[in-house]
């Protein structure tokens, strides 16, 4: 099983690179790992993208020991999972509007004990079943990574105790659907985007 590129940097201190593609097609992400990124996003909630395209773009990237980022749709725990199983590094969960939510999120993603994700074991991220349920689980907490979006006013409140919520590793302030809560699509000046900003990060580093 493979060890996730952005949580070993990211816990080493290091700065993590990224390339976000919405092109669905595994030539593109071959490209862009060989461009010596350390990892891929690839989107499902705003690209009409095919899981079979999905799955050569992470096998694509794995060839360069690129990690790949999945954006999921938000819906039941099989969107959420379907792109872990695929071998995805890690997924981002977006519109996370409070600690409720994000406590669900982890519920689903996570395995025991931080969660209750539903085990299967039998895709590759498992090995294809060649390793047991308590390594195979374990190894998935430790190594596979959960991004929380936060891009809309509601969770600020909350943003301490989502940060410090066990399986949570990262947030990541959206601009775009935040200046459209606030009414001021496309302005990233907004002195009330730029505390939010600075308050998601904050949170973070706290």
């Amino acid at each position: 099983m493979r060890r996730s590129r952005v949580l070993e940097k990211l816990r080493a201190g290091l700065p993590v690179s990224s390339i976000k593609l919405n092109l669905d097609n595994a030539r593109v992400a071959e490209l862009a790992a060989m461009a010596g990124a350390d990892c891929l996003w690839l989107d499902l909630e705003h690209v009409a993208a095919d899981w079979a395209v999905l799955e050569a773009q992470i096998y694509a990237a794995k060839v360069y020991d690129v990690d790949v980022m999945v954006r999921v749709a938000r819906g039941s725990y099989s969107d959420y999972i379907r792109p872990l199983e695929l071998d995805a590094a890690g997924i981002m969960v977006p519109h996370v509007m409070s600690l409720e939510d994000a406590r669900a999120v982890v519920r689903q993603t996570r395995f025991q004990p931080l969660g209750r994700r539903p085990l299967d074991g039998g895709n590759a991220d498992g090995a294809y079943a060649q390793v047991g349920a308590k390594e195979y689980t374990a190894f998935a907490n430790q190594n596979r990574f959960l991004m929380l979006q936060i891009e809309d006013p509601e969770p600020l409140p909350e943003l301490a105790a989502i940060a410090a919520l066990p399986g949570v590793d990262i947030l990541f302030f959206g601009p775009g659907d935040f200046s459209h809560a606030l009414g001021v699509p496309g302005d990233f000046s907004h002195p009330d985007l730029v505390d939010a900003k600075r308050r998601v990060a904050a949170a973070a580093r706290a």
